[in-house]
């Protein structure tokens, strides 16, 4: 059984090993969200990546512009892909592109990404931490509704964690949605769900009111147990990440 994350560099490998999974599974339309304040894209994405350059793929890195592209490729070096910003000349599909990585991409380039996607077709998009929900950018009316069906719902998240009051949300695929209960400086698996829990499920689980929630799910004496939890040691990581 999946278990929650004790440091960053295993949220990435877990990261890693979902994304692969879900590609060898068929999925094209990928998220993969590490919802943790203050995160540094740059680092994380550099440790992401050797797992899609070891595959047979060939791939394509997209940043929302130009000026963190062109950073990635002073600091990361010579790589055999493209590393673009998404509105970047130079950014154009290639026919012998398989696997297309956008890397924190946000509301403010949800059109242009858009247009890629469709341009991309049926072949492999992942989102890296992707912001592209802002309400304030892509509004709460028909045009952000529509958006919503036409493209962002399009993408599943097959590997997500994200912390709670006293709590986190974890998915790590092909597992299931797992809902971890914070006991001092571990966490508890408390119970799974097969499709990601809404606020409200959530909140009733956690008030231990939601019978029918958590009936599919795994209850908090499972044998997964206790594990002393990646939010405990957030700010160390953070820290680390910073020097």
């Amino acid at each position: 059984m999946t278990q929650i994350p004790t440091t960053l560099e295993e949220a990435i490998a877990q990261a890693q090993q979902a994304t692969l999974a879900a590609i060898n599974d068929g999925m094209t339309r990928i998220q993969v969200e590490l919802a943790i304040p203050e995160l540094k894209i740059m680092p994380v994405a550099e440790q992401f990546l050797p797992a899609l350059e070891a595959s047979d793929k060939t791939l394509r890195v997209f940043f929302p512009d130009a000026g963190a592209a062109a950073l990635a490729r002073r600091d990361w070096g010579e790589k055999p892909y493209g590393i673009r910003g998404i509105g970047e000349l130079k950014a154009a599909i290639q026919p012998e592109e398989t696997v297309f990585l956008f890397i924190e991409p946000s509301s403010v380039e949800v059109k242009d990404v858009e247009a890629l996607c469709n341009e991309i077709g049926d072949r492999t998009v992942i989102f890296l931490n992707p912001r592209m929900e802002d309400v304030a950018t892509i509004g709460i009316g028909y045009a952000g509704r529509q958006l919503r069906e036409r493209f962002l719902n399009s993408f599943d998240s097959y590997y997500y964690i994200r912390s709670l009051e006293g709590a986190a949300l974890f998915r790590c695929y092909p597992a299931p949605w797992q809902l971890w209960l914070e006991k001092e400086e571990d966490y508890e698996l408390l119970s799974e769900f097969p499709t990601r829990p809404s606020g409200e499920q959530l909140d009733r689980v956690l008030l231990g009111e939601a019978e029918d929630d958590a009936a599919e799910g795994t209850p908090s004496n499972s044998p997964a147990g206790t594990r002393k939890g990646f939010f405990s040691g957030l700010q160390q990581f953070l820290k680390a990440l910073s020097q």
